[in-house]
């Protein structure tokens, strides 16, 4: 099994959170989603393997005309074999959400949606610059629920100034009275050149709060297992059933097409990404060409790559896996270097498995990041 991610770079403006290094004119539309589907003729391989996740993504896939995305999917369809039963995603911001038009993305295929809904404080919203209120994001919920797609996820984000743990809570326990199936939550982090870390700088804003964060991140992993869902990735939560496929995949290192600007393709052994540039995307395409690097990557990188993905995910590190693929010593490795972690409770090794536990979870980062090979 394959994905596939289209990355879709419309957004009517930046969030603070967020940092977008290619133009946001929606002048650049149609011209921009026919180089994509350029791209898509263009690529080679797409029939060598069943798809089973099409994933729209990016900026706000959301913003393309119901024509538009029929006229991918379409081709999708037409020159991949994609599984009858494949998870078709598309990510929206709340106030692209009606009854009317999620009934138009379910009749061309569309059966999963990834709602940015962020918060449903106006507070929150205002302060991360969100163009959708509370209410537009409670009401898009029930809106997709109404038009018959219930496969829904949608984006908390906790750690904002002013957001305190009972505030942080009530968000949570809202989006459980939805009855939604899937929940992303991130902390908020700060990213060099944009203009959160601007106005920080400036002191415009005030900075997150780490043990804030941490202390919001325990909050969140306890409601969410009390609640019947799978902590089955660092940010992911969801009901039995519900895993996000694109997303596992990805984790699970399976093969996957990217096309728009900047998206990425992997096919096990090497990587592709194409250029960011909307404006060079699209004259590079009229040009019958993709605008692409590539890499291959070494045995230690795979490796790599894999502790990075695997050790976020609640099934963790398998060690029988590294032996097969990379060698007994490898495993062995893995063992010797993840002692310190184990006897300090941030790891667990059970079986072939290592995996973080909850504290562990709150490093996760850092601890790939000793675990990798040198």
């Amino acid at each position: 099994m394959a994905g596939i991610y289209i990355h879709i770079p419309f957004c009517r403006k930046a969030c603070h959170y967020c940092n977008f290094h290619f133009s946001t004119s929606l002048k650049l539309k149609d011209p921009l989603i026919r180089a994509i589907m350029k791209e898509i003729v263009l690529t080679e391989g797409k029939k060598d393997a069943i798809i089973d996740t099409v994933y729209f993504g990016g900026g706000t896939p959301s913003l393309l005309e119901t024509e538009e995305l029929g006229d991918i999917i379409s081709l999708l369809k037409d020159s991949c074999d994609i599984s009858p039963e494949a998870e078709w995603s598309l990510e929206a911001n709340p106030d692209d959400v009606s009854k009317e038009k999620v009934l138009d993305w379910k009749n061309k295929g569309i059966n999963r949606l990834s709602i940015g809904i962020q918060s449903f404080r106006d507070e929150d919203l205002r302060w991360m610059n969100r163009s959708h209120t509370a209410m537009q994001a409670l009401d898009c919920v029930r809106s997709a629920q109404d038009a018959g797609i219930g496969n829904i996820s949608i984006d908390l984000i906790f750690g904002t100034p002013g957001l305190d743990n009972a505030s942080w809570q009530a968000n949570i326990e809202k989006a459980l009275a939805l009855s939604v199936p899937h929940l992303s939550c991130y902390a908020l982090t700060v990213e060099s050149q944009t203009a959160l870390s601007t106005m920080i700088r400036q002191q415009k804003k005030e900075a997150p709060d780490a043990d804030l964060q941490a202390e919001q991140y325990l909050l969140l992993m306890g409601i969410m297992e009390q609640s019947g869902y799978d902590h089955y990735e660092i940010s992911s939560f969801a009901l039995p059933g519900m895993h996000s496929r694109h997303n596992t995949s990805y984790w699970n290192g399976a093969h996957y097409f990217g096309f728009g600007p900047s998206a990425h393709s992997f096919d096990g052994h090497s990587r592709k990404w194409n250029i960011a540039d909307n404006a060079a995307y699209i004259r590079s395409l009229d040009a019958d060409r993709v605008p692409s690097e590539s890499e291959n990557l070494t045995e230690t990188q795979q490796l790599n790559e894999y502790v990075m993905t695997a050790i976020r995910t609640s099934a963790g590190i398998n060690l029988e896996r590294v032996r097969t693929r990379w060698g007994g010593n490898q495993k062995e490795r893995l063992l010797r270097e993840s002692a310190t972690f184990i006897s300090s409770g941030k790891v667990l090794h059970t079986g072939n498995q290592i995996m973080l536990t909850s504290s562990g979870k709150l490093f996760a980062d850092g601890i790939a990041a000793e675990l990798f090979e040198d």
